[in-house]
C-alpha cells in the first residue's frame, strides 16, 4: 500500500524488528542467489583490475553523506580500481532528478530508492537483477517489497519505525507533561488544546496535516480500516475517518494551533533555517526513527521520539528504510553489484554506516552494532521496540500511483491549507484523482 515518498521512508515489510537481529532467512527462494559469504570482499571483480568509476546517488542528511563517503573511501582502499562519483542532496527534488536521468537513459550506476518508488522502477524495466548480491543474513520479510515475479531488484539497506517527533524542551519549558509511547489520537488532539493560550507567538502545536498522505495513512490504519491504496491498485481511503481526520484539522487550523498555510508550506525537513521544528515554530512532527541522530545534531538533547498515536489499533508502522540499486543502463553492473553485496553485508561497512538508513538488514551486523549503539542511536532503537509490538504491515504496494501520492494528495492538501476546498470537496477530489490511476 504505502508508496513512500519523503521521507521517508509511504510509507513494513516487517512487523518484528526482532526478526531482524533473530531470523536467518535463507535466500528466499528465487530471490538473489548468495556471491559469497556475508561480509566477504568479493575483490575479484569482473573487471580484473581495469579502472572503473561508479556513479552512485542518495539523498539524506549531513550524518547519512558522512557515513556514506566514508564508505566508499574504504571500499575504494580496499579496491583500488573501483573509485566513485557520488551525488548526494537533500530529499527535496531527488525523485525528479533521478527520474529525468533515467528517461535520458543517464541514471548513476547505483541508486538509492524509497520503497514506495520500487515497483514503478522495477515494473518499468529500470533497474538490473541483483543475483549477485548475499542475502542470507537478511530477513526475507524485508526482501519482499524489492521483488518482482521473484527476483530481487532492490536490496533493502535498514529497518526503521515510523512515529513522531517532539520538542521535549519547549514542552518542559511549558509545564505541559510529555506523550507517551502507546498514546492515542485522542491524547494527541488534546494535547493540542491543552496548549492553547500557553503557546507564545508565532509557535504552533504541529504541522497542518490535514490531508497529508502518511500522517493520514496512519490515521486511517489506526481506525481499522486498512490501507489507502489496494496492494491491488483501488482508491480505499475510508470517506467517514478521512472527514474525522481533516475536519480536526480544521478544527486546529481555525484556532491557531498549526501554522498559517505559507508558513507551513516553506518547511524543509532538516534545514537549519527552513525546518519549522527547529526554528521553534512547531512542537510536533512525524519522523522515522533513524532520523533522530540527524535532529538531535541539530539541537543537541531538545527532542524525543514517540510513537504514533493510536486508536482501534496501531497508527505507526516498521518498513524497510531504503533500497540499494543498480540501473539498467549501467555499464558497470556486476561491480556495481559487486558493491552492494560489500556495503550491505560487510562488518566493517557496518561500523561506518551505523544506523544512518536503520538497523542494519544484515542480522550479524545488526546485533553487533546494538551492543555497542551511543546513546543517541539508543533513542532510535526504543521507537522500534515500542512500534514492533503490533506496528502496521508495510506493503510496497501497486506500481503506478507515484504521481498520485506526490502530486495529487499534496495539491488537495494546499487547497486545504489555504481554505479554497472543504474537507468534502477534498475527498471528491482524490476520489476523482484515483481513476486515473485504477
Amino acid at each position: 500500500m504505502f508508496k513512500w515518498k519523503r521521507l521517508l521512508t509511504t510509507l513494513v515489510a516487517v512487523t518484528m524488528v526482532g526478526a531482524l537481529a533473530a531470523c536467518g532467512g535463507g535466500t528466499n527462494g528465487n530471490a538473489a542467489k548468495p556471491a559469497g559469504a556475508a561480509g566477504e570482499s568479493n575483490a575479484s571483480t569482473s573487471s580484473g583490475n581495469e579502472p572503473v568509476k561508479l556513479r552512485i546517488m542518495w539523498w539524506g542528511a549531513q550524518e547519512r553523506h558522512e557515513a556514506t563517503l566514508a564508505a566508499l573511501d574504504l571500499y575504494t582502499k580496499n579496491h583500488p580500481n573501483i573509485t566513485f562519483e557520488p551525488e548526494y542532496s537533500g530529499m527535496d527534488g531527488y525523485l525528479d532528478k533521478l527520474s529525468t536521468q533515467a528517461a535520458a537513459k543517464n541514471a548513476p550506476d547505483i541508486i538509492q530508492l524509497d520503497p514506495g518508488w520500487t515497483p514503478d522502477w522495477s515494473s518499468r524495466k529500470q533497474l538490473a537483477p541483483l543475483d549477485g548480491v548475499d542475502v542470507s543474513k537478511i530477513d526475507p520479510k524485508l526482501l519482499a517489497g524489492g521483488q518482482l515475479d521473484g527476483t530481487q531488484y532492490a536490496i533493502p539497506l535498514g529497518s526503521v519505525a515510523f512515529g513522531m517527533i517532539y520538542d521535549k524542551a519547549a514542552l518542559d519549558k511549558l509545564g505541559v507533561k510529555n506523550p507517551e509511547n502507546g498514546w492515542t489520537w485522542d491524547d494527541f488532539f488534546a494535547l493540542a488544546k491543552e496548549l492553547k493560550g500557553k503557546l507564545p507567538s508565532g509557535q504552533y502545536f504541529t504541522k497542518d496535516y490535514a490531508a497529508n498522505y502518511f500522517m493520514y495513512s496512519a490515521y486511517q490504519y489506526s481506525k481499522g480500516k486498512g490501507t489507502v491504496i489496494t496492494d491491488d491498485g483501488k482508491f480505499n481511503i475510508d470517506e467517514a475517518s478521512f472527514m474525522e481526520w481533516t475536519k480536526h484539522f480544521e478544527e486546529l487550523r481555525n484556532e491557531g494551533l498549526v501554522p498559517p498555510a505559507d508558513v507551513n508550506s516553506s518547511d524543509k525537513e532538516f534545514d537549519p533555517q527552513m525546518d519549522l521544528m527547529v526554528a521553534g515554530k512547531i512542537l510536533f512532527r512525524y519522523s522515522f526513527s533513524n532520523n533522530y541522530g540527524a535532529w538531535d545534531s541539530i539541537k543537541p538533547g531538545a527532542y524525543a521520539l514517540v510513537t504514533m498515536p493510536r486508536a482501534e489499533e496501531a497508527g505507526g508502522w516498521l518498513k524497510p528504510s531504503m533500497y540499494l540499486s543498480v540501473s539498467e543502463n549501467s555499464e558497470h553492473k556486476a561491480e556495481a553489484v559487486e558493491f552492494i553485496n560489500w556495503f550491505v553485508n560487510d562488518p566493517e561497512a557496518s561500523k561506518i554506516l551505523k544506523t544512518s538508513r536503520g538497523l542494519p538488514v544484515n542480522k550479524d551486523n545488526a546485533t553487533a552494532l546494538e551492543s555497542s549503539m551511543s546513546e543517541v542511536d539508543k533513542v532510535g532503537m526504543e521507537l522500534l521496540r515500542a512500534t514492533e509490538k503490533d506496528g502496521q504491515t508495510w506493503t510496497a504496494g501497486p506500481g503506478g500511483w507515484t504521481n498520485y501520492i506526490d502530486k495529487d494528495f499534496p495539491l488537495v492538501h494546499d487547497q486545504l491549507s489555504f481554505g479554497k476546498i472543504t474537507p468534502e470537496e477534498a475527498y471528491k477530489q482524490l476520489k476523482e484523482a484515483a481513476m486515473a490511476y485504477e
